[in-house]
């Protein structure tokens, strides 16, 4: 009989089988960050290539922690393939070219999924998501707009502009590093003083 363990096992080792067939760098907080690390599950299109991934920092977020989920602290680093317009797999379409608005609309979706107000009744909770995630889609359209500040963080030590805003449920940035762009999404950690570099070894990961 499988135990729990075992199924833990299984779910990290998926899990990391699509960080491992990656052509492109992982990008994560830098060594300064001593605290957990995690994975969530990389994006793959439907011809198995990885296109996406994110890897957690701090306390995994649980829309499940009431009352109080603002205690929880993390931060997420959302690394997302340079790739051109291309056709799709199965040849009948052609995929958009990703960008930093694409790294930006994953961060944003990225924070709505962990931080939609618990307490919200349930019938009420997906027209609220509804609403938000369209709205995380126009910002991360529009990333020269108002409601972006710009914000330097270093990557791989060094200099690297972002794209940054602050809602009541956290902070998003979006920006470009080597062979990636990269967004990221956090609430209870302060965005300023961090550092990404690329990640050495991302099976620490999924020891973590």
């Amino acid at each position: 009989m499988e135990t729990t363990a075992d199924t833990e096992h299984r779910r990290f080792d998926s899990q990391l089988d699509g960080y491992l067939k990656a052509d492109f760098p992982w990008y994560g907080l830098d060594e300064a960050f001593t605290g957990h690390r995690w994975l969530n599950p990389a994006g793959v299109s439907a011809d198995g290539t990885v296109e996406h991934g994110s890897v957690g920092h701090g306390d995994e977020p649980s829309v499940k922690v009431e009352p109080t989920p603002d205690l929880r602290r993390f931060a997420v680093v959302v690394s997302v393939a340079h790739r051109p317009g291309r056709r799709s797999a199965d040849g009948t379409g052609v995929l958009e070219a990703t960008s930093v608005s694409s790294a930006a609309w994953l961060a944003g979706s990225g924070l709505l999924s962990c931080t939609w107000p618990t307490m919200m009744e349930r019938h009420l909770r997906q027209d609220w998501l509804d609403q938000q995630t369209a709205i995380a889609w126009d910002l991360a359209d529009a990333l020269d707009g108002p409601a972006w500040s710009s914000l330097t963080l270093p990557v791989d030590g060094v200099p690297t502009p972002f794209h940054y805003r602050e809602s009541e449920y956290g902070w998003v940035l979006a920006g470009s590093a080597r062979g990636v762009h990269l967004g990221a999404y956090g609430r209870g950690m302060s965005a300023y003083g961090l550092g990404l570099a690329a990640v050495v070894d991302i099976t620490a990961y999924a020891r973590d």
